[in-house]
């Protein structure tokens, strides 16, 4: 068969030559939603003044109520990704029937939610129930057919739609009907839940009529190239299509059918491997897109803006490990095959990107994926599309930004940015508004509880909430500045020192910029033009805006010390110190204290230690002392005097047995698990003191021994009696008993690990029960009787018993073998 005139689909992008329709007139362009019948209302009605009470006159009417459409409306324009607003808009414009107001709403639902195949299907449904609005139909399949979609039920659509239209038996109605099955297979046939459409596809070329030799040849080479396709994909009916293709082979020729079962059969089994694999990766995923019923809804399912709970990270994390499994290439597909593997990937790709459209971490995901194989430009569109999705996204902004960069496309790379910061500033504008009236709120509280005697836990929530709101607004401030800061690197790497300056001076200009634009500023200068100078400048007029800020004069000292102005650092520390509480600065004067313990001379060393003992009486003084003696974070005195990594290697062993066990579990542990080692001097006592026993005649190694611990005169003196034997014994348990056993250190951590008894709560047996069942239990290596040992070998004539070894070549073993 001739190769398909329509690709599989790898490009992000394709023409409107791809789907194979009929012509048809220009597609409309989208329309501005409005509202659906009565709701329907006057563009002036709906703006925020028409919300507003106008001036009360006599006669005047009451403000009439927003309509249910209205209100819906409303919300949207407030929150562009109010799922639950969309769902009930699309449900009333459905339910009134109304074409028009049908195309408006869908259009603007598609403009935020682009490519969401569950809200194109239903838009399409809408205009094929009637041969009148064919045409429309088939505008809509190509508008969203350009760019592959990621939905089986999209093509499912397609070519009922094609089938449809193409009713005839005449070749040209068969060509297209085929072609736009080709179309479907390269565009959505890897996908596990299209086997309907490659059993369909295959049926249809089964269907057709030959009157010519050559054509049924050339029908039979079109179905075995389609069965061989699907078989070697991990479809859910993988299974019957092989069962159904080894008959069709059986039935042409059993021969030939051997001999391509045989050579198909590893691809068959590695892709339906796969398929099981699959559909474990995607069973919490998404559904299986399962065929749609006569006059069955689809569900309208829209993604939504993460919060990044834990059920949610779950999500990211499983999307992520699915992907990184399809880039593994788990099919083993050839490297001649690249491209098909290729477009398996990148419609998976699809399928994440429109379920998960506000993860900006997937959206990065294809991007490198996408550079990784050379298509650049596209990875560019794809981070594009990713930014109209995820406007506040950084990672997808610098990644933009860089892409722009690498292509020097100046102009757009400041553009991004621009934009970008225009996006940070509108929360930051809120976010400062709301503070102040939550301000104006906690003043009106507090007024109202110096008047009334009540109970001040609303004002504590008000508080709480206004130090919740500083926190987000100061965070948000610092990420602005990086986001200045990595403009005004871009600036200086592509247009020179020049250009960064001009940003750094936008910047500090900026009132929402933090003081981290300054350091960056300072310290741009000074590793560019080595300028130390001017970077102590820059660090000063930063002083000027955020000098109550510690971190900024932190830093700012660092730098004079770092340079080693001394004389300027000096003047700064006595400057601002004295503007600090004292646990504010403490971090001032431990760094102008280590460089003081570094560089300076003694007395000046130890002048800023009596500052520091009298700013903090409650600091030992040998830690003053140890911390004139510290570099690069070796403290000797801690490590060796204080006994401070004792104390480390102590507590990293774990508990003894002591604290685990109590005293009984002690002593039956030490005396069957434990058994310590006899000393010397309690064998000495032993041999003073030798029971009823008579000794044995000691060999003279034995003696030797002996005598080593005992000594000749204690050897030969008699023992105790027996009842005051047993009473030492009994001593000596009691003392062995008292003592700590220390275990080693592997054993201690893997008793340190056990769960204590009140916290375990697994399984638990009866002793009892396990008794018995040890009793009842039938162990075959017990119950077989056991044979009586077998006599040895007669030995006669002197000769050694056969030797049964492996044999281990000549010249080893001189002995004979039998």
């Amino acid at each position: 068969m001739n190769e398909p005139p329509f690709e599989s689909a790898p490009e992000v992008t394709m023409t409107d030559s791809t789907v194979p329709m009929p012509a048809s007139e220009p597609e409309p362009e989208p329309e501005p939603i409005q509202a659906t019948g009565q709701a329907q209302a006057p563009e002036s009605t709906m703006t925020e003044s028409t919300m507003e009470p106008e001036s009360v006159t006599m006669g005047s009417e009451p403000e009439p109520q927003l309509t249910e459409s209205e209100r819906l409306h409303l919300r949207i324009r407030q929150n562009a990704h109010d799922t639950e607003a969309w769902q009930q808009l699309i449900a009333e414009v459905e339910e009134s029937g109304n074409l028009e107001n049908i195309r408006a709403t869908y259009d603007a639902l598609l403009k935020e939610y682009p490519n969401t195949p569950s809200a194109q299907i239903r838009y399409i449904s809408h205009f094929l129930n009637n041969q009148r609005t064919f045409s429309e139909a088939e505008g809509l399949f190509k508008r969203f057919l350009k760019v592959t979609s990621p939905s089986v039920n999209m093509y499912r659509y397609y070519l009922t739609y094609i089938r449809r239209i193409n009713t005839g038996t005449d070749a040209q109605s068969r060509e297209t009907i085929r072609k736009s099955y080709e179309f479907a297979i390269n565009s959505i046939g890897s996908d596990k839940d299209s086997g309907d459409i490659w059993s369909d596809y295959i049926a249809f070329l089964n269907s057709g009529e030959n009157s010519t030799t050559w054509e049924e040849q050339q029908k039979m080479d079109m179905v075995r190239k389609a069965y061989q396709r699907a078989v070697q994909t991990p479809l859910d009916n993988i299974e019957k299509l092989w069962s159904d293709y080894e008959a069709f082979e059986v039935k042409l020729n059993r021969i030939t059918a051997k001999k391509f079962m045989s050579e198909l059969s590893p691809a068959y089994m590695q892709a339906r491997s796969v398929g099981r694999d699959l559909t474990k990766h995607v069973a919490g995923l998404y559904p299986a897109e399962a065929p749609l019923t006569t006059n069955s809804k689809l569900e309208l399912s829209l993604p939504t803006v993460p919060s990044f709970s834990i059920s949610e990270r779950q999500l990211v994390g499983k999307w992520k490990a699915y992907l990184k499994w399809e880039e593994s290439n788990p099919l083993v597909i050839e490297e001649k095959d690249k491209k098909d593997l290729h477009s398996r990937i990148q419609l998976v790709y699809r399928k994440a990107l429109v379920r998960m459209r506000f993860y900006p971490e997937i959206w990065f995901m294809a991007y490198n994926w996408m550079n990784s194989i050379g298509k650049h430009d596209e990875a560019l569109t794809l981070l594009k599309s990713g930014l109209e999705a995820n406007s506040s996204s950084f990672l997808l902004n610098f990644a933009y930004s860089e892409a722009l960069e690498i292509k020097k496309d100046y102009v757009q790379v400041h553009t991004t940015y621009t934009d970008f910061l225009q996006v940070q500033k509108g929360p930051l504008e809120q976010l400062q508004e709301r503070i102040e009236q939550e301000k104006e709120k906690g003043k009106h509280q507090a007024d109202e509880i110096d008047e009334i005697s009540t109970d001040p836990d609303l004002l504590n929530s008000s508080e709480s909430l206004l130090s919740v709101l500083n926190s987000d607004f100061e965070d948000r401030k610092k990420e602005y500045a990086l986001t200045y800061i990595m403009y005004m690197r871009f600036a200086r790497r592509a247009e020179g020192v020049k250009a960064s300056r001009t940003l750094f001076g936008k910047a500090r200009r900026d009132k929402y910029a933090s003081w981290e634009v300054y350091e960056a500023g300072a310290l741009m200068e000074y590793h560019t033009t080595q300028d130390k100078e001017v970077a102590t400048r820059i660090f000063e007029a930063g002083m000027a805006q955020h000098a109550d800020e510690k971190e900024f004069v932190l830093r700012y000292l660092t730098f004079l010390i770092s340079v080693n102005d001394e004389n300027n650092a000096r003047a700064l520390f006595e400057r601002v110190i004295q503007t600090f509480t004292a646990e504010e600065s403490r971090p001032i004067w431990e760094r102008w204290a280590r460089y003081e313990h570094q560089y300076g001379d003694l007395e000046a060393s130890q002048k800023i230690d009596q500052r520091m003992a009298e700013l903090y009486p409650n600091d030992p003084p040998i830690k003053r002392f140890a911390q004139r003696h510290i570099y690069l974070g070796l403290d000797a005195i801690a490590s060796r005097d204080i006994g401070a990594r004792v104390r480390k290697e102590n507590s990293s062993r774990g508990d003894t047995l002591s604290s685990i066990t109590s005293s009984n579990d002690r002593s039956s542990s030490s005396n069957s698990l434990l058994k310590r080692q006899s000393s010397p001097e309690h064998e000495k006592r032993r041999g003073e003191h030798g029971g009823q026993k008579r000794q044995r005649n000691l060999s003279p190694s034995r003696e030797r021994e002996r005598e080593r611990w005992d000594g000749a005169s204690r050897r030969r003196s008699p023992g105790p009696p027996p009842e005051k034997e047993r009473s030492f014994r009994r001593q000596e348990k009691e003392r062995d008993e008292e003592k700590t056993v220390v275990l080693p250190q592997a054993l201690s951590w893997f008793i340190g690990q056990l769960p204590a008894p009140s916290n375990f709560d697994g399984p638990v047996f009866r002793t009892e029960d396990l008794i018995n069942l040890f009793k009842n239990a039938v162990i075959p290596s017990t119950t077989r009787p056991r044979s009586p040992p077998a006599p040895p070998p007669p030995r006669t004539g002197g000769r050694p018993p056969p030797d049964y070894s492996p044999y281990q070549g000549p010249n080893v073993n001189t002995r004979r073998r039998y």
